[in-house]
């Protein structure tokens, strides 16, 4: 079962500071790294920086679309090449079916602000007191939600490139 997670760091740094660690993780097969994208969002900037992390996906990577759609949906703008008009709506509809809901959009919403960074993992098999060490003393708040492995499998038929 895979799962998409947000980490979310008090300083617009702290998501690329954190992939370093990440990848420390995956080198070490404490985590299977599926996709991920970090989002930027410095102070006074009117809206976030965002960018899908090609080097640390997996074969199962899901694409620019999924990201942008979900950034777009979180942030209200289109980010990572998907222009998000009328048909965002019918697909953003689907997010609910593969475990992205609203409120895991409003959370996320709420919490990543400018002067603030997040990381969007989509792992898998994650020893949780490993990962957990790895970002001790790492100032991160954590909104994740869990996809099933069918919610896995429907995600990847929309998404994937």
């Amino acid at each position: 079962m895979a799962t998409l997670t947000v980490w979310k760091f008090e300083d617009p740094q702290g998501a690329d500071q954190a992939v370093t660690t990440l990848e420390s993780l995956a080198k070490q097969q404490l985590i299977t790294l599926l996709d991920a994208a970090t989002v930027s969002w410095p102070a006074g900037a009117r809206k976030p920086k965002t960018r899908q992390l090609h080097s640390l996906a997996g074969a199962g990577a899901l694409g620019g679309a999924f990201w942008g759609l979900l950034f777009g949906l979180i942030f209200f703008i289109p980010l990572l090449g998907l222009a998000i008009g009328a048909a965002a709506g019918a697909v953003g509809g689907s997010l609910s079916d593969v475990g992205i809901d609203d409120d895991f959009i409003k959370r996320t919403r709420d919490q990543v602000k400018p002067g603030t960074s997040a990381l969007f993992a989509m792992t898998s098999g994650a020893v949780l007191d490993k990962v957990h060490d790895a970002f001790r003393g790492q100032r991160v708040e954590l909104v994740s939600t869990n996809l099933s492995e069918d919610q896995e499998r429907a995600l990847r038929e929309v998404f994937v490139d």
